[in-house]
């Protein structure tokens, strides 16, 4: 195997990872919405599961836990990413705070473009435009201009997750994989405190989503995330995540008999449509030695 195609395949490997990251991922609005507790108790319990999670992994591969200057930057961004985004669920919608929390492909532009003085390709500005407004279209009977703390909170995400991507993305794997930790440490620190101070409720139910929450939706993805990112542009990696959006409707659906509507069919047919043929094209340019933006 040439080392083009060597690059091709571990790029073809990581799209994968990254598409099972956000499957996960994106189960998180049902099971927020089942545990009864503040919104703070939350992200701190799901994030010190998830923490152990990410610490087991780490040991298994043999690494230490770097703390300097990338990874812990990258921790606040990731920190503040999970805090917002349950705040958001509990103040808004589900689909408001997914939604809304996915401008972030359009804030990396904005940054790499602004700070970084990274040029993009028409292909990405395009591809950008054109699944944030399938998502649009998909939630356009759900996403309603009330409960505004909740919806400027989870665009406040997408900022925050926007840095996470960038920055994450530029560190070495052993940096990228301290930094998540290192979040989810520091969101345990600021959430779990809050259980002393509000009711939490401990029956099956809760405890079970929350358990659910930490391994599942968040522990394991962000294995799948950390190794992803090593061999997908931060671009990418948040283009991919964009099935977390529709892939939300699709539980909801299952479990509550939620139908979607037709302009929520016709914006996943466009978003699914974009993002797989956008990434075809940057797997073929890998391909041909031409790097993706």
């Amino acid at each position: 195997m040439t080392p083009l195609q060597t690059t091709a395949s571990l790029q073809k490997t990581a799209m994968l990872q990254m598409a099972l990251c956000a499957a996960l991922w994106s189960i998180a609005g049902i099971f927020i919405k089942l545990i009864p507790w503040n919104a703070m108790v939350i992200a701190g319990f799901r994030s010190l599961i998830a923490g152990l999670v990410l610490l087991v992994y780490i040991k298994a591969s043999g690494w230490r836990v770097v703390v300097n200057r990338q990874s812990l930057i990258s921790s606040v961004f990731l920190a503040l990413t999970f805090i917002c985004f349950v705040l958001a669920n509990k103040l808004t919608t589900a689909a408001n705070a997914i939604v809304l929390e996915f401008t972030a492909p359009v804030f990396i532009v904005i940054i790499s473009a602004a700070v970084y003085h990274q040029r993009f390709a028409r292909a990405d500005l395009v591809t950008v435009l054109v699944t944030m407004f399938g998502i649009s279209l998909f939630f356009l009977d759900q996403l309603s201009a009330g409960r505004l703390a909740g919806n400027l909170i989870a665009i406040f995400a997408g900022l925050c997750m926007a840095f996470l991507y960038i920055l994450v993305g530029k560190c070495d794997e052993e940096t990228r994989m301290s930094g998540i930790l290192l979040g989810h440490v520091l969101t345990a620190l600021i959430g779990v405190p809050f259980a002393f101070f509000t009711p939490v409720q401990l029956t099956a139910r809760p405890v079970l989503s929350i358990l659910t929450l930490g391994v599942v939706q968040l522990g394991l993805p962000y294995v799948l995330y950390g190794r992803a990112l090593k061999h997908c542009s931060p671009l990418m990696c948040s283009l991919i995540g964009a099935v977390e959006p529709l892939l939300n409707p699709v539980w909801v659906f299952l479990f509550d008999g939620e139908r979607p509507g037709l302009w929520a069919l016709v914006g996943g047919v466009i978003v699914i449509g974009t993002v797989t043929a956008w990434c075809m094209a940057s797997a073929r340019l890998a391909r041909k030695g031409e790097m993706p933006s």
